[in-house]
């Protein structure tokens, strides 16, 4: 292979916490460490709009939605801040950073289309059953409905 176009594409979904960061590190060791990479990488992170923020906590007023949107905007920034910082730290510079605003379900599953990629990777959260139920599991639907393969990438539990 001799062009990034050659390339199959490989979308890792990122959020704010250390079982998406230990996803992208884990891939970045186990695919990226050898040179040509077979991949290009697409880090996607979904930032949720202010109006299901404000659906989510239960408060209603319009007037606090520019200050969600800032607190959001920055929430974003640092999530794509530190992908990027993991990134060269492990020497892969050639990656493409996404912030779209939505459900994540959703703006992963449109990723991969958009990106036309042949995996997607996602981190877990070692729910439980009932919290899975109730909350609704990225990993889940994205295994169910994007057009590509799905890894599920868990951070293995420190045993005490």
């Amino acid at each position: 292979m001799t062009t990034t176009e050659e390339k199959s594409v490989m979308v890792v979904g990122i959020e704010d916490n250390q079982h998406s960061f230990y996803a992208l590190e884990w891939i970045l060791d186990h695919f990226f460490g050898t040179s040509p990479s077979l991949f290009k990488l697409v880090i996607v992170h979904a930032k949720p709009s202010p109006a299901s923020v404000i659906g989510l906590t239960g408060l209603g007023s319009v007037e606090i939605l520019p200050s969600i949107e800032t607190d959001l905007k920055k929430i974003a920034a640092r999530v794509v801040e530190k992908a990027k910082e993991i990134c060269t730290a492990k020497s892969v510079n050639d990656v493409i950073v996404d912030v779209e605003e939505g459900d994540a379900r959703n703006v992963l599953c449109e990723a991969v289309e958009k990106h036309h990629a042949s995996l997607l990777v996602v981190g877990s959260h070692g729910y439980g059953v009932l919290r899975r139920t109730v909350l609704g599991s990225v990993s889940d639907y994205c295994a169910h409905h994007a057009h590509c393969s799905v890894m599920i990438v868990k951070k293995p539990k420190h045993k005490s």
